[in-house]
């Protein structure tokens, strides 16, 4: 299977996570960081999710759970609820991450390395998460702190850019020779 990358902006939106455990509080760090909105729905849940800024729909998923929502994950040891929850997603047109079971996915999550604003994914597509987080790890001893103040500094430049250099291809130019400077 090839995937079509892409990053998404959770800020605001409504996620849920089904499953209340271990994966889901993963799940739902991780969706938190993002600035998203979530729901965990699960009969109980591991304590460190009531720590979080998290609704808790206390009970079994049942589809109506899904209303509203822009993104579902479901993180529960029983395949069938996973399944379901992917088959209601599909129904209501909302991506669905099934963990550990690429199968039932509509959107499969890499391993990310984040040095903000720098978020560097690997995805083996589904294949082995094992290695996609071994080549994060890789990843995380070249990629670090001094990149991410070069990026913020980049970012600053852009406006200035778009008003003083007129084609995409100058821009291109004038940042790649930048880049360049900044990493030789």
């Amino acid at each position: 299977m090839r995937y079509y990358m892409a990053c998404l902006d959770l800020t605001g939106r409504d996620c849920i996570v089904v499953g209340g455990g271990n994966v889901g509080l993963e799940k739902a760090r991780g969706l938190l960081e993002c600035g998203a909105r979530v729901t965990i729905t699960a009969p109980e849940i591991v304590p460190e999710l009531l720590d979080l800024p998290v609704e808790w729909i206390e009970g079994r998923y049942a589809s109506w759970d899904l209303g509203g929502k822009w993104l579902a994950i479901a993180a529960t040891p029983d395949r069938r609820v996973n399944r379901r929850v992917k088959e209601d997603a599909e129904r209501l047109g909302i991506f669905c991450n099934v963990a550990d079971d690429p199968e039932l996915c509509s959107l499969i999550l890499p391993a990310v390395h984040r040095v903000d604003p720098i978020a560097v994914a690997v995805s083996t597509g589904g294949a082995s998460p094992a290695l996609a987080q071994r080549l994060r790890g890789e990843i995380a001893a070249v990629v670090g702190p001094e990149h991410a103040r070069l990026a913020r500094e980049l970012r600053d430049l852009r406006p200035w850019a778009r008003e003083h250099l007129a084609t995409y291809q100058e821009r291109k130019s004038y940042f790649e020779q930048l880049v360049a400077e900044a990493l030789s």
